[in-house]
């Protein structure tokens, strides 16, 4: 078997998919992006492209290993997310082609479905309590919120109460036995992050995400001791290297990457055994279209670390096209009581709508971060 073709197609919302085609007409799909850079790992994909084709794309950790060691420079964002795409793709195309799932290849299941959780908060955090009661009434037993609009290094009292107040009221709203993980998003420095992190405490929240960016991981070393609640942070790193320190440190009880960042299938499942060694849960990031989340959940079954994914169902990004849009069966993600199936069919366990993606990626699109400033003009983190 050999690989003939790959095309990119950028689709609303905000989302990059990959097919990739073969001699003997197995294609697979892989969901290769950045969010707010999607034109940038296209042409990335299209740069890699020169060395797959015409291999054998079952020959999936040597080409991981060329692609990610071939180039003088490596790592990073846009890197490991192009090299994600493809190597979601290939395991699917490597499923198909032997007619099991991607979970069956790496050694079967551990599990036959994982919890999931909601998004209830947007950008700005406001009316979250309703949100969260809407959720638990569709069945979801765990929530996830901003904690926090824009903090300044040292803000005032009013913004955390205000956030203390936000979170008062979803712990009201869904009572003591939902799970509640309050995500930081990085808009916290290390002198606000002290305040909140011990004011949230009788909450008894699920965790706290990203408390201080991952390029400020040292400031765990003081911020960790400050709570009981555990803490969760790595959809911003990219590789194994990158989650070393994080975990031989030991001030992480979660780690978050990416499968369509951290350089697919073959290389989330290596970070997520090192967890494993070190007594660290795996909790998924995927706030992304229906491949990124099957990648996902192709995981989540073989990864005994694995207690709850991610997914974008409804998330406030998601306003032109949501995640069951693009997939032949929308019943392939069917949530009950909280949990999702993992998808036994061939591959990933998913049928991609292609003529609708070639519709969709007529229209594209040019999603970007937004950009926010504090009181004083100067630039506040999204």
């Amino acid at each position: 078997m050999k690989i003939t073709k790959l095309t990119t197609y950028l689709v609303p919302p905000r989302w990059l998919f990959l097919k990739v085609e073969t001699d003997e007409g197995v294609t697979g799909w892989g969901e290769p992006v950045v969010e707010g850079r999607a034109h940038t790992v296209a042409a990335a994909v299209e740069e890699l492209s020169d060395y797959l084709i015409g291999k054998d794309p079952r020959n999936i950790e040597d080409i991981w290993t060329v692609l990610y060691r071939g180039g003088f420079y490596r790592g990073g964002a846009v890197h490991m997310s192009a090299l994600a795409g493809i190597d979601q793709a290939l395991w699917d195309i490597k499923g198909k082609a032997l007619g099991v799932s991607v979970s069956d290849l790496l050694g079967g299941q551990v599990r036959d479905k994982i919890r999931v959780y909601s998004w209830i908060g947007g950008d700005r955090p406001a009316d979250t309590a309703r949100a969260a009661k809407e959720a638990v009434s569709r069945g979801f037993t765990a929530v996830k919120m901003n904690g926090t609009e824009e903090l300044q290094f040292v803000d005032s009292f009013e913004k955390v109460d205000l956030a203390l107040a936000n979170v008062a009221a979803v712990r009201d709203a869904v009572g003591p036995n939902v799970g509640i993980g309050v995500d930081f998003h990085g808009r916290v420095h290390k002198p606000m992050a002290k305040v909140l992190m011990k004011e949230l405490d009788p909450y008894k929240l699920m965790f706290i995400e990203e408390p201080v960016l991952s390029e400020n991981y040292e400031a765990l070393k003081e911020l960790a001791p400050l709570t009981s609640t555990p803490i969760a942070l790595g959809e911003r790193l990219f590789s194994r290297w990158d989650f070393k320190r994080v975990l031989s440190e030991g001030y992480v009880d979660i780690i978050q990457p990416d499968a369509s960042h951290a350089g697919g299938i073959t290389e989330t499942r290596k970070i997520a055994n090192m967890a494993e060694a070190y007594d660290v849960a795996l909790a998924l990031h995927c706030p992304l279209g229906p491949i990124a989340l099957a990648a996902c959940l192709q995981l989540d079954a073989v990864c005994y670390n694995a207690f709850i994914q991610e997914q974008s169902l409804g998330i406030h990004y998601n306003e032109s096209n949501d995640l069951l849009d693009y997939v032949k069966d929308p019943a392939v993600f069917d949530y009950d009581k909280g949990f999702v199936k993992i998808p036994n069919g061939p591959g990933l366990g998913i049928e991609i709508n292609e003529e609708y993606v070639q519709e969709r990626a007529v229209i594209g699109h040019r999603w970007r971060n937004p950009i926010w400033r504090h009181a004083d003009g100067s630039f506040a983190e999204w």
